[in-house]
């Protein structure tokens, strides 16, 4: 029996990686002012950060409503079986609208096999679960297999963001103007993670680029010692080849078996703003040093 794989638009899943996977889609709304777009599909990730750039104020976004799933999960035959993994409930109200819409199915069609698996993540983290999934798949797992695997995996996963730019922590009240200043005058860069409950908060702050760089790419190190075999993924906001050379930098260092550089999207890119960076890897336990 097929097994089909669905996701949200902040995963910020590379176009190759979709097309190879068959991965199925569903856009998150963006609003700048009173336009609203659907992230990837009338706002491609150049406009975005151009917008973004222009706004005095940050773009709001929407999680797809029930329909929106729903319609989607209705467009597959009824002997496919449908995997979902959403961006953390910590983060968005994406996972609630998906679980509302496989009920919605159920009741119109209650053979049908849906399970709806809340990442407790966002883009780099979501990108290797996704990419887990569809390789145990195809090598063969059920649709039991898989699910049970994902479950285990998300609490190992550690997700770090690192800040080039306060303005949009500032812009979105996460932190005063005035300490925001202070900060910025100083030179501090802060380093947030995605806590156990999958909501971001303020992990490091450090003097320094360089500084800040080196103490993110160090992080690896101190919360997994579990190379052999596993992958690594980066996403960068719109600033591809410092993404690229910190990503070579990491594959230097540590003996991942591979690595993965994605763009982020709206949703995590008005976050993180203009030249963050999201590193994610799988440890022994989630926010927990070796």
């Amino acid at each position: 029996m097929a097994v089909r794989i669905i996701t949200d638009s902040s995963s910020d899943l590379p176009k190759e990686i979709q097309e190879k996977y068959k991965i199925e889609i569903v856009p998150l709304y963006i609003q700048f002012g009173e336009e609203q777009f659907k992230a990837g599909v009338n706002l491609d990730n150049e406009t975005f950060y151009r917008k973004m750039k222009e706004s005095k104020e940050l773009p709001k976004s929407a999680c797809p409503a029930p329909y929106d799933f729903l319609e989607t999960y209705k467009k597959f035959p009824k002997d496919e079986e449908l995997i979902v993994i959403t961006i953390s409930k910590g983060l968005s109200g994406t996972y609630d609208s998906a679980v509302l819409a496989k009920n919605m199915l159920l009741e119109e069609q209650p053979d049908r096999t849906i399970e709806v698996i809340d990442s407790s993540n966002g883009s780099p983290g979501m990108v290797l679960l996704i990419i887990q999934a569809a390789r145990e798949l195809v090598s063969g797992k059920t649709f039991n297999e898989v699910v049970r695997s994902l479950n285990e995996t998300i609490p190992k996963l550690n997700t770090f963001i690192l800040l080039d730019t306060l303005e949009n922590v500032i812009k979105g009240g996460r932190l005063d103007r005035f300490k925001g200043a202070i900060a910025s005058a100083l030179n501090i860069r802060i380093s947030l993670r995605v806590d156990l409950e999958g909501k971001i908060e303020v992990f490091e702050k450090v003097r320094g680029e360089k500084k800040a760089l080196k103490k993110f790419i160090d992080s690896i190190g101190e919360y997994t010692n579990e190379y052999e075999g596993k992958t690594i993924s980066l996403s960068h906001s719109n600033c591809e080849e410092k993404g690229k050379a910190v990503l070579n930098e990491i594959l230097n260092k540590y003996p991942f078996k591979e690595g993965i550089l994605t763009e982020m999207g709206p949703l995590i890119g008005t976050y993180a703003g203009e030249g963050g960076l999201v590193l994610s890897f799988q440890g022994p336990l989630r926010n927990k040093k070796i």
